[in-house]
Order: C-alpha cells, then structure tokens, then sequence
C-alpha cells in the first residue's frame, strides 16, 4: 500500500474513524499493510503534506503525554467527500490491483448505502470473472493443465483458489447486501 493512490485513501480512511498523530497513523497503516509493504517517514509525511495542502486534512497541536506538543491529524468534510468519491467510484486499478482492493475493502463501510457498497464489489466480482492468467500463448490464457513449469502451475493454483474464496464471499456479502431492510450495512 506504499504507492501514492492507496496511500492516500488509507490515510484518509483511518483519520475519517478518527484523528490521529503521525506517529499513530503510520502504525496503523503498518498494521494494514504488514511486512510486504512498508511505508517509510519518506512516503508517509510527504503524503500528509501533500493531502494536507489540498485541504482534505488539516494538522493542530495538542499536549503530548510527556511535556512535548504531538501534531494531530484530522481529516476536513472536503477530505471526507473525497474519500466517500473515492470509496463509491473507485479508480479501475483499485477494483483490478489486490492490494489496492483490499485497502478500499478496509473502508468501504464509510460507504452509505448498502446498494453503493454493493456496486463496488459487483465490480470488484466482475473482474475476478473474466478470464485471467499469469501467462499467454497465442494470445490466450494458459490453462494450469498446459503450463509445464511446476512453479508457473503453482502460481495458477494459487491464485484460483485465492480467486475462487474471494468470489464465495463476495457472492456471499452481495447478499447479504440485497437482502431489503434496515440491518447494518457493515456487517461482516
């Protein structure tokens, strides 16, 4: 998540549940993003800055446990419009890249709307049901079946499963999203 889109929407989308210090949002994204990627003072602060100066956060000074002021992040009703766009109308590369999916996925019950929330994963379900390889031939698909390189067939194998639960529970939350009533659109 160290790229600059994904980024910044989770930026916003932690401060969206509450404001922050630098200190405690670069935590939280490493938390979220683990030890595949992490986000160094170099991209995060700029990021901040950057977000900072087109008025979707804003930074105030508050007592810090010790005697030392701590800056404190919080995100502006312009910096939540963004996020709530960015979350209804995601970017192709954030429904088709993972990693990218699964930082909008962290904030999608920001969402209002059972029915916007449910437009994203149709489109997320879209995707995951075209038809997709690692690898091509003749401008087709290699099937595991016909790839011979066991590491290669691994790959495929794992990413169909990987595919494969991803759909089950997107099928699973549609659902439960479609379902009429009042029930709690970010249930799990």
């Amino acid at each position: 998540m160290a790229s600059g889109g994904d980024l910044s929407l989770t930026i916003l989308g932690f401060l969206n549940e509450r404001p922050m210090h630098g200190y405690e949002l670069k935590a939280r994204l490493s938390a979220l993003t683990g030890h595949l990627r992490p986000i160094s003072d170099g991209a995060l602060y700029p990021a901040i800055s950057r977000l900072e100066g087109k008025g979707l956060l804003e930074r105030h000074e508050e007592e810090g446990s010790a005697a030392a002021r701590r800056q404190v992040l919080t995100i502006t009703p312009q910096g939540r419009k963004e996020l709530l766009e960015r979350l209804g109308d995601p970017a192709d590369l954030d429904i088709s890249d993972q990693t990218r999916f699964f930082a909008l996925l962290t904030f999608l019950s920001a969402l209002p709307g059972r029915q916007a929330q449910a437009e994203v994963l149709r489109r997320r379900l879209a995707f995951l049901e075209a038809p997709a390889s690692f690898f091509h031939a003749g401008g087709r698909p290699v099937k595991m079946k016909d790839e011979p390189d066991p590491y290669r067939r691994g790959m495929l194998e794992i990413a169909r499963a990987s595919s494969r639960a991803e759909r089950e529970w997107l099928n699973r939350r549609l659902a439960e999203l479609d379902q009429p009533g009042d029930g709690d659109a970010a249930a799990p």
